[in-house]
C-alpha cells in the first residue's frame, strides 16, 4: 500500500522536548541488562570490580598511583601514594625544591627515559621544548580562536588533533617519530591551554582577548602565567605552585578513564594526535 502524499500530517502535540524524552524513556526501558548476568558472566562494569578494586588493563613502567588497600573482600582509602620510575613523589619534589629549581620539565624527562638528567641534558631538554612552543599565528586563529568552546578540554582536544596537519609525518609510529611528536605535543599542550582560555574569555566572559607569544627563557609554569597575564607578571611562588601542580599531573598510570582510553586508541595503530587528544 503506497501512501498518500496529499495527506496532510497531523500535527504533533507533543513538545519536542517531550518527544526526546519520551524516546529517551523508551530506549531505557528496551535496554535494560539484568545486573546478576554481568556476575554470571564475569562481565567488568567499566574499570572497576565490583569490590571497587582497578580492573588490570595494562602494565608500566612508568607511574604508579596507589588510592587505596584490601581490607578483607573490599578497598578502603589510603593516603595517597605516587611513583615515577621508581621515585617516590615526595622525593622528586624535594629534590627540586632543595635547589630552588622548577621541576616539570626534569620530571617529563624522567618519565619519558627512565632516569634524572644531568644539568646539561636538562638544558638540552628544555631547548627541544622551547623549539616548539611557538605556533604559528594562522593556526592559532584557525584551530583555537575561530572556534571558543564553553569548555577549554574540548577546545585543546580539537586542537591536539589539528597538530597532525602540521607534521610532515604524522603517521610516522617508530619510536623516534612518536618521540618527536610527544615533544612537540608536551609543548605545545600549555600554550593551546592558554590560547582556548582566552578565546573562551573573549567570546563568553566579554574580556578582552590577549595573546602573548612563549619565551624560550621561561619555564612550561612560567610560560603559563606569563601568558595567561594581560601583563604577563607573576611572583616566583606563583610560578612555584603551577610548576608543582604540573609535576603531579605529569603521569597518573594507567586504571583511568582517560589513560585507559589513550591505551585502547594507541592499541590500533594510531597516529600520535588521536590518542592524546584523549588523555
Amino acid at each position: 500500500m503506497t501512501p498518500d502524499s496529499t495527506r496532510p500530517i497531523p500535527a504533533s502535540r507533543e513538545t519536542t522536548g517531550q518527544t526526546l524524552q519520551r524516546w529517551s524513556t523508551m530506549a531505557r526501558e528496551s535496554s535494560i541488562v539484568d545486573a546478576e548476568l554481568y556476575t554470571k558472566y564475569d562481565v567488568k562494569r567499566g574499570l572497576r570490580h565490583v569490590s571497587g578494586k582497578g580492573v588490570l588493563a595494562g602494565l608500566t613502567q612508568i607511574g604508579d598511583v596507589v588510592g587505596s588497600a584490601a581490607e578483607g573482600d573490599t578497598y578502603v582509602p589510603i593516603p595517597g601514594e605516587l611513583v615515577y620510575r621508581g621515585i617516590e613523589i615526595n622525593d622528586l619534589v624535594n629534590g627540586f625544591l632543595a635547589e630552588e629549581r622548577l621541576g616539570f620539565e626534569e620530571t617529563a624527562y624522567l618519565v619519558l627515559f627512565g632516569e634524572l638528567p644531568d644539568a646539561e641534558e636538562l638544558r638540552l631538554f628544555e631547548n627541544q621544548l622551547a623549539s616548539h612552543r611557538v605556533l604559528p599565528r594562522h593556526f592559532v586563529h584557525d584551530a583555537v580562536l575561530r572556534m571558543p568552546s564553553r569548555d577549554v578540554m574540548n577546545a585543546m582536544a580539537r586542537a591536539v588533533l589539528a597538530l597532525y596537519t602540521r607534521d610532515d609525518d604524522p603517521d610516522d609510529t617508530s619510536i623516534p617519530g612518536v618521540l618527536r611528536q610527544s615533544l612537540n605535543v608536551i609543548a605545545s599542550l600549555p600554550v593551546l591551554a592558554v590560547y582556548a582560555y582566552q578565546a573562551y574569555a573573549d567570546q563568553f566572559l566579554h574580556e578582552s582577548l590577549v595573546i602573548h607569544r612563549p619565551e624560550n627563557e621561561l619555564t612550561t609554569a612560567e610560560n603559563i602565567l606569563h601568558m595567561m597575564r594581560p601583563d604577563s607578571r607573576f611572583t616566583d611562588l606563583e610560578a612555584k605552585v603551577l610548576d608543582l601542580a604540573l609535576v603531579l599531573h605529569a603521569e597518573h598510570g594507567g586504571g583511568n578513564n582517560s589513560s585507559f582510553t589513550a591505551h585502547v586508541v594507541s592499541s590500533t595503530g594510531t597516529d600520535t594526535a588521536a590518542p592524546t587528544s584523549r588523555w
